[in-house]
């Protein structure tokens, strides 16, 4: 998988995990668009690398209930993913920016002739 398609993965799952904690995987993969064998893959990786916890809920009937609950380290790691994610779009925003202005210069010139 490459690197980057998998940093995307891992914020975006982080982001929701923090929003919808208690979402059952198959909502989870729903939401985020994957298949339910991706996310419980994804899932597990980050749960292995110690960024999220998974328990049980206690006193619920469908025993197969779970929260996925951000560690310390994955808050952190959440706070960093936002922090790139911001500063790409930022900088996407820029490129686009200059483009256009360079477009705009070009049409203007292009007029006077």
């Amino acid at each position: 998988m490459n690197i980057n398609k998998y940093e995307t993965i891992k914020f975006e799952l982080l982001r929701k995990i923090c929003v919808k904690p208690n979402f059952n995987q198959r909502k989870l993969a729903d939401e985020l668009g994957y298949s339910l064998g991706k996310l419980n893959y994804c899932l597990n990786a980050l749960k292995d690398k110690g960024l999220i916890k998974v328990k049980k809920f206690k006193n619920n009937k469908n025993k197969i209930k779970y929260l996925y609950i951000l560690t310390p380290k994955g808050i952190s790691e959440k706070s960093t993913k936002t922090i790139n994610f911001m500063r790409l779009k930022a900088q996407e925003y820029h490129e686009l920016k200059s483009e256009f202005n360079n477009q705009k210069h070009k049409k203007i010139d292009e007029s006077l002739l």
